[in-house]
């Protein structure tokens, strides 16, 4: 697996669909995650970010799938990600979640993600 395949991985764990957020599809359907594709190596620590997307009147659901992934990476304190040439380090960022608006819809709920990573890689 590569550093994009183990992000794709990471994202996807969490039960809903997970996009690359310059690929999401045109007639994607929400609740979806999509992320930040940001690759580094050993000793460069890289922001990740992520935002879950539901569409609803409420907050609850979406504020669940952002706990489901905070006590993921908290069950450690960091997340690993095997990969074939060695681990993605997954830790939280702060501030961990942020709720946000869009403009265009008010029934469209999303969550911003942030996380840190370290490429446990030689490259």
């Amino acid at each position: 697996m590569d550093k994009s395949q183990g992000l794709q991985s990471f994202w996807e764990r969490f039960g809903i669909p997970a996009y690359d957020e310059l690929t999401v599809p045109d007639n994607a359907a929400m609740p979806y995650i999509t992320y930040s594709n940001v690759t580094d190596s050993l000793g460069n620590p890289v922001p990740l970010t992520g935002s879950i997307w539901y569409h609803s009147t409420s907050w609850e659901e979406i504020s669940k799938k952002a706990d489901q992934i905070s006590e993921h990476v908290n069950l450690l304190g960091f997340a690993l990600v095997p990969l074939d040439n060695g681990y993605i380090y997954i830790t939280k960022g702060n501030p961990f979640a942020q709720r946000m608006s869009d403009d265009s819809d008010r029934m469209v709920r999303r969550i911003y993600i942030n996380l840190m990573a370290e490429y446990l890689t030689q490259y």
